[in-house]
């Protein structure tokens, strides 16, 4: 089958059902939960604003508009590689230079929900990786690899979100040989619903904090914040994690759409 019958036949099931497009993005606004980092470790993001311009008024009669504060990983976001100091020599490694055919990819989710609901630093091993790969087949080069969680459910409550207390988040993720051995595969990127694409406590892994490390290093990207996991198959969607074409950017807010079979 020829590359232009591929993508009719795509058009005919989108147009026709056969193919579903499901939103793996969260509602970006005011209220969206923002990562929170120590005064005394790095200067914050700032809260996401919306300031309206017009709405059919004096200000502009005929149309509607509004500007917007907002960081570049608020929300459900992508993470170039210039975004961690092991990716800032890669001269596509910003939001404007990347090769955009690595943003569109076979997505394979690894289904942690229930471990993730009864601990919530509960770890992706490497071993956990190669369970499911036995089970669904392996993850390829150039795939996405996504951690499910359930962890969207909690977006709408920002301190169940983000779940800290004095010894600080909690939210599940990647252990050091974890990422290590998705990246031997070649895998384009991580994703995670949680706030980051690490865990929780990854500050005090070994490298710290090994998915932005790691992806980084490798020229590779991070997906947060994502939403709608759980209506995903664990092998066979499409994921279209496209950043905003920011210039000289760290990553982006994004729509995240999979392409998902029905049926």
């Amino acid at each position: 089958m020829s590359a232009q019958n591929t993508l009719i036949d795509l058009g005919l099931m989108l147009a026709s059902g056969g193919v579903e497009v499901v939103d793996c993005s969260g509602v970006l606004g005011p209220d969206t939960p923002i990562l929170q980092l120590p005064a005394d470790f790095a200067k914050p993001t700032p809260r996401v604003e919306i300031h309206k311009i017009s709405e059919y008024d004096a200000d502009g009669p005929f149309f509607a508009w509004n500007w917007m504060v907002l960081g570049e990983h608020s929300g459900t976001h992508f993470d170039a590689p210039h975004h961690w100091i092991t990716g800032k020599d890669y001269e596509d490694g910003y939001t404007d230079t990347l090769d955009v055919n690595r943003l569109v990819a076979p997505v394979n989710v690894i289904d942690c929900a229930a471990e993730s609901a009864a601990d919530p630093d509960f770890l992706l091993t490497a071993d956990h990786v190669k369970a499911w790969e036995a089970e669904h087949g392996e993850n390829g080069a150039g795939d996405w690899v996504v951690l499910r969680s359930d962890w969207d459910k909690r977006a709408d409550d920002e301190a169940a979100f983000l779940n800290a207390d004095d010894t600080g988040p909690h939210s599940p993720g990647p252990t050091p040989e974890c990422m290590e051995y998705l990246l031997s595969k070649k895998i384009v990127g991580w994703g995670s619903q949680c706030i980051g694409t690490d865990a929780g406590q990854a500050g005090a892994m070994d490298p710290p904090y090994p998915a932005h490390n790691m992806l980084r290093r490798d020229n590779c990207f991070g997906l947060a914040s994502l939403a709608n996991l759980d209506k995903l198959p664990a092998k066979g969607a499409i994921l279209i994690a496209a950043p905003l074409k920011i210039q000289r950017g760290t990553g982006s807010p994004m729509r995240a759409l999979a392409l998902v079979p029905k049926g």
